[in-house]
């Protein structure tokens, strides 16, 4: 499909290099034929198309991305789809075309796809598939081998709500292809009835040449965004083999809106858009509670303090706010909360740029002082009737002064607020109980949320508290006919602010209903919010009428989306029958409507000809991160043999961390003995050791950035451990305690350099001169 002088230039280089093999007597393979006419090949594999394709249809977005693949090589490879996801979306699809046979994949509960996948593994090797969580993505991978000559194509199909964050609808697309891409490209259609005001596209790895690459359309209702660079702009330089296409793309967008909310109609199901714009801001009573223990020094506290400074040039002269400081001992700024007058925020940045750490972690203290000093200021009239009271905690530790047991602070908290307030609960770094923070959150109409130990930690927790920092309604109720109306997901907030948006979706009681009224309700600045809003569907489907790609029972799909995300909320708030019963409903649309969630997995399985390969994918929380999907390794242990290696397993995540110690023969080293078995590391035996009693209690870790490494068959990759980032590998390790001649192979991510970053001190510590 190339032009003609195009053609012409291609066809006179190949008969120029044709000629010169000929006269030269020289041989050359296909791929170094390919890297002649500059098309990367990345061991023996060449990624010859990758297109993003997603349609976006009232807020809800349907993306496809396809990437094709084939070995140029002479031998099998192994190939890799590598592909991060929004942590807010479900997957719906993933399957592989291999020489021309697709085998899909099927959305099965937890357990079962568990069973099968386990079956094909026990009848051989099989490739794995890893989820893990970064700040806004999830990382999908999935490896399979490819004989010589042959292609693959994977597919990979999601879908998300976008959120409106500072007035604008927000698409995030990972681009990191890893090498250049002949055929490339991001294809965004989106249709939004109420009409598009605003349309852009921008990526952190985007040029001033690869600007005009971006091709943006709007009209009306109908926005378009193409990016298809070609191989030269790819590159990083001229006849460079690096590809520039490395970090994030975004969509942004927003609509029409002439009234504050808007109601559509379609095949039984309604979705209802909140977001009036125009109010004026509440004041707002904000506490900051912030953990000031040992374990917060250093870098953690400096950018605490950071952001903290920034967050006062922001706070407004109506608001009114205090620090609250625990380590081992609750320390208040002020008695009471106080107005944001110029002078009083002077005296608060002295107050920041003075914090600094001691002692242990007294989170209950903290953040029951900071109730009782909100209760105070309402009942002393301190503050407006009608503003906005919230806490925002921020922790790196798990509580270990005063009340240390987590379920017994959240029942004092949940007790201490009574709906009152809204808490925010930010966990700086690893070492936080997340599902602790997460629960007491959600339990009181907040969120938490993980700030990661980057350069840029102050520029989280600032953003964070622009999210929140502009309440425009409190006590928010949508209201909705219960005798025409049913399985409405939620409809009460505490909280609307500024740039958002609220959205409530439900079903039809009868299905040939033609219209909804809804009432809503909220408590502005300076009155009370009121009004009736009316919809048919005749109006919905006279809006559609005009678009082509509809994808169809898409409001039964976002009602589906928003139902399951919101019962996986509950979930883990609840407890005992309510809890079962919440996960039961929501494995029960996860299943119907075909969505990985915690509570699924997909599996894809080739037929039973050849079923001993399976690959399965899983959804990640926040608080447990990682799943690498094998078959099942014993509980605690640390083998040894002559070379000598050590294998640490990790139940919880259904892993293994191994590494050597080289050390020249005859080293002796200080190990704490298992009772059940006695050996030396001279003979050909295995035993059960502790390594200096370290990997007895369980240990957490987070491996992010898989990407193939120097061996092919052994993926790199970044894990965090301690708040340390460690490189890994992949690997096989053998364990002989089941078969002392043979040993069996363990897959493990292999830490180099005698363990070093995962053991204590270095591993020439652990030495002693002889064995008495």
């Amino acid at each position: 499909k190339r032009n003609a002088d195009s053609d012409l230039n291609l066809l006179q280089s190949f008969l120029f290099v044709k000629s010169w093999l000929i006269n030269t007597d020289i041989s050359i393979t296909a791929s170094s034929l390919l890297s002649f006419f500059n098309v990367q090949v990345v061991n023996g594999i060449e990624i010859y198309r990758m297109k993003i394709d997603s349609k976006v249809t009232s807020r809800f977005a349907h993306n496809l991305i396809t990437s094709r693949a084939v070995n140029r090589g002479n031998v099998h490879k192994e190939v890799f789809f590598d592909v991060e996801l929004p942590k807010t979306a479900f997957i719906t699809n993933f399957s592989m075309t291999i020489d021309g046979i697709t085998y899909p994949g099927n959305i099965k509960e937890k357990e079962a796809a568990k069973q099968q996948y386990e079956k094909a593994v026990s009848k051989g090797q099989t490739a794995g598939l890893v989820k893990a969580s970064g700040r806004k993505t999830e990382k999908f991978t999935v490896s399979v081998n490819i004989a010589a000559g042959s292609k693959v194509t994977f597919e990979l199909t999601y879908e998300e709500l976008l959120k409106r964050h500072f007035g604008k609808y927000e698409m995030f697309i990972k681009v990191k292809p890893k090498q250049l891409v002949k055929d490339f490209e991001i294809e965004v259609n989106i249709f939004e009835p109420q009409g598009i005001t605003e349309l852009e596209a921008e990526g952190t790895f985007i040029t001033n040449d690869l600007q005009n690459v971006i091709k943006k359309t709007l009209s009306d209702k109908k926005g378009h965004i193409c990016f298809k660079p070609t191989l030269d702009q790819q590159r990083t330089c001229e006849n460079c083999s690096q590809s520039l296409l490395d970090g994030d793309f975004t969509v942004k967008y927003d609509v029409k809106r002439t009234t504050p909310d808007n109601l559509q109609i379609v095949n039984g199901y309604f979705v209802h858009f909140f977001a009036p714009t125009n109010l004026p801001k509440l004041p707002k009573n904000v506490i900051f509670v912030i953990d000031i223990s040992g374990s917060m020094s250093g870098r953690e506290i400096e950018q605490t303090r950071e952001a903290l400074l920034k967050i006062l040039d922001d706070i407004k002269e109506d608001d009114h706010f205090n620090f609250i400081l625990f380590g081992s001992d609750v320390h208040t700024w002020k008695d009471t909360l106080i107005k944001a007058t110029p002078e009083n925020l002077d005296e608060a940045r002295k107050f920041v740029r003075s914090i600094s750490t001691e002692g242990l972690t007294n989170l209950y203290g903290g953040i029951m002082k900071g109730i009782d000093m909100l209760n105070a200021a309402h009942e002393g009239n301190l503050v407006p009737k009608r503003s906005a009271s919230i806490i925002i905690m921020l922790t790196d530790g798990q509580p270990n002064v005063g009340i240390s047991n987590t379920q017994d602070i959240q029942t004092h908290v949940k007790k201490a607020i009574e709906g009152k307030y809204t808490l925010y609960n930010l966990g700086f770094g690893y070492g936080v109980d997340y599902n602790f923070l997460e629960k007491m959150a959600l339990e009181n109409k907040g969120l938490a949320r993980r700030i990661y130990p980057d350069s840029d930690s102050a520029l989280q927790l600032q953003g964070f508290y622009d999210e929140v920092s502009n309440p425009m309604l409190i006590d928010v109720e949508l209201n909705y006919p219960e005798n025409e109306i049913a399985d409405v997901t939620k409809n009460t907030f505490k909280h609307f602010y500024d740039g958002s948006e609220i959205v409530v979706a439900g079903r039809f009681r009868d299905v040939n209903q033609n219209s909804l009224t809804v009432d809503v309700k909220g408590e502005g600045a300076n009155d009370a919010l009121s009004f009736t809003t009316q919809q048919d569907k005749e109006q919905t489907a006279k809006a559609f009428q005009e678009q082509e790609y509809i994808f169809g029972d898409f409001i039964e799909r976002l009602w589906a989306y928003l139902t399951i995300e919101q019962l996986l909320e509950k979930r883990i708030a609840a407890t005992g029958e309510e809890k079962e019963n919440f996960t039961a409903e929501a494995l029960d649309l996860s299943l119907k409507y075909k969505f990985v969630t915690p509570l699924t997995s997909m599996v894809v399985t080739k037929p039973e000809e050849d079923e001993n390969q399976a690959e399965i994918a899983d959804k990640p929380t926040e608080a447990s991160p990682v799943h690498y999907v094998h078959s099942s390794i014993p509980t605690w242990y640390t083998s040894v043999d002559g070379d000598p290696h050590f294998i640490v397993s990790v139940p919880q995540k259904e892993d293994a961390i191994c590494f050597n110690i080289n050390e020249n023969p005859g080293a002796v080293l200080s190990l704490i003995n298992d009772p059940v078995t006695v050996c030396t590391t001279y003979l050909k035996c295995s035993f059960r050791l502790l390594f200096l009693g370290q990997f007895f209690h369980p240990i957490d870790f987070t491996i992010l950035e898989i990407h193939p490494g120097s061996d092919p068959k052994k993926p790199d990759a970044t894990m965090i451990f301690k708040n340390k980032e460690l490189t890994v590998t992949r690997g096989w390790q053998k364990d002989y305690r089941r078969d002392p001649e043979h040993g069996i192979d363990i897959p493990c991510w292999f830490v180099h350099n005698n363990g070093a970053g995962l053991i204590d001190g270095v591993h020439t510590d652990y030495i002693v001169s002889s064995l008495f």
